[in-house]
């Protein structure tokens, strides 16, 4: 087990229970909560988050039933309608919901020009932030709603080195970046996780993106390692755990 103790700031669960919708062509295999907790269980992972992926569409009856099965220390991210109203949400909060997630790069979820108004409702019903999943050459035109917002993180350190100067500006000035899905990156990860640090110590959230759908190579234990090769045991540390939990803490005034 690691003696370093990780927070899975990102990781899908794939419930065939539960409605799945095929994206572009693809249908993920399943991959339950007892597989999940089976891989990370080496890992010393002692919370994380539930992130609902472009295959789980408006879906909201997942999240209840894998939080519980997953335990206290995990909590879900989901893909909202924007229609939901208030005690839904509130329903969603009390099961350990704490954000909701715009899937620009694959779809499947609310469209990205609801972006400001759901994030901002959210933020006064519940205090849930907002995860974007989005390339870093398309970040530049929402990038001044993002800095507006009050809790935001960009998924997969922003996948392309084009638009990357865009995501440091935005950690710079308090968005966090999840340190997930490097075989999804067309840069140098170790110098993309150096660079983040320096403009934000705070930002980066270290996730398995466990089961790595259509990711050209999946995560592997030495990823972690990666990232304290990179950053060094205190930065790593807080890009392991510390940011995340602090990030995932339940916000004041919920």
């Amino acid at each position: 087990m690691s003696a370093q103790p990780l927070f899975d700031a990102h990781f899908h669960i794939v419930d065939p229970r539960f409605p799945l919708v095929g994206n572009q062509g693809f249908m993920p295999e399943p991959f339950t909560c007892a597989d999940y907790l089976a891989q990370v269980r080496p890992l010393g992972v002692s919370g994380g988050a539930v992130v609902s992926g472009s295959f789980h569409g408006l879906d909201q009856t997942y999240l209840p039933a894998t939080l519980a099965a997953l335990g206290p220390g995990f909590v879900g991210v989901t893909q909202l309608p924007p229609l939901a109203t208030d005690d839904e949400i509130r329903e969603l909060d009390r099961c350990g919901v704490r954000a909701v997630r715009f899937n620009v790069r694959r779809g499947g979820s609310a469209d990205v020009g609801d972006l400001e108004g759901v994030a901002r409702r959210i933020w006064q019903i519940a205090r849930w932030h907002v995860e974007v999943y989005i390339e870093s050459r398309d970040l530049e035109p929402i990038a001044d709603v993002l800095v507006r917002l009050p809790k935001v993180s960009i998924d997969h350190l922003g996948m392309t080195k084009e638009g990357f100067p865009t995501l440091l500006r935005l950690a710079e000035r308090g968005v966090h970046v999840k340190a997930t899905g490097f075989g999804r990156a067309d840069f140098d990860v170790p110098k993309a996780l150096q660079e983040l640090a320096r403009a934000n110590p705070d930002c980066l959230l270290f996730g398995t993106d466990l089961p790595n759908t259509r990711s050209p190579r999946p995560f592997s234990p030495a990823d972690v390692a990666l990232v304290t090769d990179a950053l060094g045991p205190e930065l790593a540390r807080k890009a392991l755990h510390d940011n995340a939990v602090a990030f995932y803490r339940p916000a004041a005034g919920r």
